[in-house]
């Protein structure tokens, strides 16, 4: 296959992964990252990055955002929100960073492609990317032309991006506001 056609079957399973999200559930996020203080970010690998990703444009928003691991995070605290990005819910590090959170009494938000997961059970909200990663394969049989979690990293980039646009309608900004907060230090 050349990549032009292999890149419309990747999109094709974007647009089939997202068309199956539930509103109800990216309408709890979206409520949650308004209600919160502070965001805080987490995720490891390309899922980490793509958080990153999610990170700036919150912060385009005029959120107060931090991603978890850099030097300067601060303590997460009781009116904050953690948003976990884990394609398997099952990352050590992520949970031990979730168990934090949950013991101070932030909210805890998990977008995941396996919604029984230990970081889902444990989470106030639950956004399911039904993306065959892995262990989401394992559960329902279902399968990507892609490898690995290459199609839940690019769901959870393209669902960021929708939620921001949504958060920006929210917040009554548009993409003029958000160049503002744009980074000059380049």
């Amino acid at each position: 296959m050349d990549v032009h056609h292999l890149g419309r079957r990747i999109c094709e399973e974007i647009a089939d992964v997202l068309s199956a999200v539930d509103e109800r559930s990216a309408e709890r996020l979206i409520e949650a990252v308004l209600a919160a203080r502070r965001v805080f970010l987490a995720g490891l690998g390309r899922s980490g990055w793509v958080a990153r990703c999610l990170a700036m444009r919150l912060m385009h928003l005029d959120r107060t955002v931090h991603v978890v691991g850099d030097a300067t995070t601060p303590k997460i605290e009781r009116d904050d929100l953690l948003l976990v990005c884990s394609g398997s819910g099952e990352t050590p590090t992520i949970l031990g960073v979730l168990d934090a959170a949950r013991r101070v009494g932030a909210t805890v938000a998990v977008v995941t492609a396996c919604p029984d997961s230990t970081a889902a059970r444990q989470a106030n909200l639950v956004v399911h990317l039904p993306a065959p990663t892995p262990k989401a394969r394992q559960a329902s049989g279902s399968v990507s032309i892609q490898p690995m979690g290459s199609l839940f990293e690019q769901s959870l980039l393209v669902f960021g991006d929708a939620l921001v646009m949504r958060l920006a309608d929210r917040l009554g900004q548009n993409h003029q506001d958000m160049w503002q907060r744009h980074a000059n230090l380049e």
